[in-house]
């Protein structure tokens, strides 16, 4: 039997570490990036010095920001340490990309309530989610029908920052705005079901320790105005 393809081995330690969806995506693309640079060279066959010519590129060449810098190096690393098996010294040569340290901007109620009268439909519910939840953009986004607790008013967010999960609070405002939203989209999953979509992804293998939660009603991601392709 042929050995995994490197990104298939990345894609397979990954999913063995937990890492969400989006890690994964961004870790693959560094680790190209990096190929790339490199003229296609096998990762096993750099090191260090490599390393240090890459992210050095990206501090000088490139002007990125230090935590995008970081993200190439974690995605690097995570390639050198989990999938090659190869442990490497810090690099003292790396060019660091300067940290600016910067006032954050912040909106006033005036202002939020200006830019939420200029979305509409699902783009308006999520702005207002964000905005009376707290979530992140991709934590309300892959937002689980099944985490929405009407009753308690509260939501249920899976694998937050840091992998953890937590509870926030469901704003009374958007009550019925959201089970409006969810009526509508619960009448396309039963129509994509029965053309032979609307199945979603499911964390942790659950896909395969229930093979039928990937089409329940509780599985299916809130925001998505139509399950197909899925």
């Amino acid at each position: 039997m042929s050995k995994p393809r490197l990104f298939e081995q990345v894609r397979d330690q990954m999913r063995l570490h937990h890492y969400s969806l989006r890690t994964e995506e961004t870790y693959l693309h560094w680790i190209k990036r990096y190929i790339l640079f490199h003229g296609k060279r096998h990762p096993a066959e750099m090191g260090e010095q490599e390393i240090t010519a890459f992210l050095t590129h990206l501090a000088v060449d490139k002007n990125v920001a230090a935590s995008t810098q970081n993200q190439a190096l974690a995605a690097v690393l995570f390639l050198y340490k989990k999938v090659l098996n190869q442990e490497l010294e810090w690099m003292d040569g790396v060019v660091r990309a300067k940290r600016h340290v910067r006032v954050p901007e912040v909106m006033s109620p005036q202002q939020v309530k200006a830019l939420l009268r200029e979305l509409k439909g699902t783009h308006q519910l999520l702005a207002r989610l964000l905005y009376g939840t707290g979530m992140r953009l991709m934590e309300a986004i892959r937002l689980r029908v099944r985490d929405i607790n009407f009753d308690y008013r509260q939501i249920t967010v899976r694998s937050g920052k840091g992998g953890k999960d937590r509870v926030t609070v469901l704003p009374d405002s958007l009550m019925n705005p959201l089970k409006i939203h969810l009526s509508r989209v619960r009448t396309l999953h039963k129509s994509d079901l029965v053309e032979g979509f609307g199945r979603v992804y499911l964390p942790h293998a659950l896909d395969r320790k229930y093979q039928n939660a990937n089409r329940e009603w509780g599985w299916a991601a809130h925001a998505h105005p139509c399950a197909r392709g899925i």
